[in-house]
């Protein structure tokens, strides 16, 4: 081990809970790219209980502690226990990846937070989850050495809600570079997922906050027989649908969980990608479907757009008559969506997940000091 490695227990119990959704893919991806930069000796600490499906596998070593999700929050929740590092042994600091309310460490603490939705959104969230997240935000705030945030826009609500802005860090989310889709891998994914002729599709756990709601009223609205509105991920909590759905009819495609491989594919085959969420802490999906070549239709004033900049159509957060705008004008004029393919392209090779980890790392070492 060098001189320099910095020993970090960073949580992955995100990729325990029944729908892991965009944190677990992050944290994953974030791990990954920390272990290559072979500056960090990484231990994942993680809940008791079997292994989650393959794509929730985390991609680093793990050690579990002695309860399982949902006890184990809980207990962090009321009781303070157990210690990460009490699964991790000894560490220079532990990384929160997750906003619950953190056990006190022995060594310095980091914490990754994407949002505080659960404050500024609660009615976005069930009751239990803002109650638990509300109270690690507050201990976070109160006791992380440095927080790290994926958007400008974010470090500004932070702020504007007591965190001292000398322990935030942007530090934003990667991608990786992605070659130019196979015309016959591509054919053959679409074909998996039943998708013909021109397809809007969605990427993101279902759920209030992501708004479908305006995005199939905003399909309703433009009343194109031809269309298809692919919905791809798993069903999250609440009534993020609706009958508003059943309306659709055929021209809905409920895709699920679609794996790691064809999901580049699908986003490269569609004729628009649309984020309509009310609000993101980054909005990865945008970031891969631009990276994946396809043009993007998200919403203004949101990390989406500061992520997307010039290379997306933006409109206001639930106006479906702007969203439906936005979406024919990139469907009906192919040179502008060649551009926004284009300016997509260039924009995401700007967010390398070598890039998140440099700076990740660049932390760690500025706290361990």
């Amino acid at each position: 081990m060098m001189a320099d490695t910095v020993r970090v227990a960073m949580t992955l119990t995100q990729n325990w809970h029944k729908v892991p959704g965009g944190t677990a893919t992050a944290a994953n991806r974030l791990a990954a790219a920390l272990a290559a930069t072979g500056g960090v000796d990484l231990i994942g600490v993680v809940p008791a209980g079997p292994p989650p499906a393959e794509p929730w596998l985390p991609p680093i070593p793990t050690t579990p502690l002695g309860l399982r999700v949902p006890w184990l929050y809980d207990s962090w929740h009321h009781l303070r226990r157990p210690r990460v590092s009490s699964a991790s042994g000894p560490v220079d600091l532990v990384h929160v990846t997750i906003p619950i309310a953190p056990p006190r460490e022995r060594v310095p603490m980091v914490a990754s937070v994407h949002d505080l939705l659960p404050l500024t959104m609660p009615e976005m969230f069930n009751r239990r989850g803002v109650r638990l997240m509300a109270r690690g935000l507050q201990r976070i705030a109160g006791e992380a050495a440095m927080v790290m945030v994926p958007a400008e826009v974010v470090r500004a609500d932070f702020v504007a809600h007591g965190f001292d802005p000398a322990r935030l860090r942007v530090v934003p989310l990667g991608v990786e570079p992605r070659p130019p889709a196979d015309p016959e891998a591509s054919a053959g994914a679409l074909h998996r997922h039943g998708l013909e002729g021109p397809y809007v599709l969605f990427v993101g756990t279902a759920e209030p906050r992501k708004g479908l709601d305006v995005l199939i009223d905003a399909v309703q609205l433009l009343d194109r027989p031809g269309l298809t509105l692919a919905l791809a991920g798993p069903d999250g909590w609440g009534d993020a649908l609706g009958p508003r759905l059943d309306a659709l009819g055929d021209r809905v495609r409920r895709l699920g969980f679609v794996p790691e491989a064809d999901l580049p594919l699908l986003q490269a085959g569609a004729a628009v990608c649309c984020l309509p969420s009310r609000a993101e802490g980054f909005g990865l999906p945008v970031l891969e479907a631009m990276a994946a070549g396809a043009p993007v239709v998200t919403i203004r004033g949101t990390s989406m757009q500061e992520v997307a900049g010039d290379a997306a159509l933006c409109v206001p957060a639930g106006d479906a008559g702007a969203l439906a705008t936005a979406l024919a004008t990139v469907l009906d004029e192919p040179a502008l969506a060649d551009e926004l393919r284009g300016r997509g392209r260039e924009r995401a090779a700007r967010y390398p997940w070598s890039r998140t980890a440099a700076a990740v790392l660049e932390v760690y070492r500025e706290v361990r000091q």
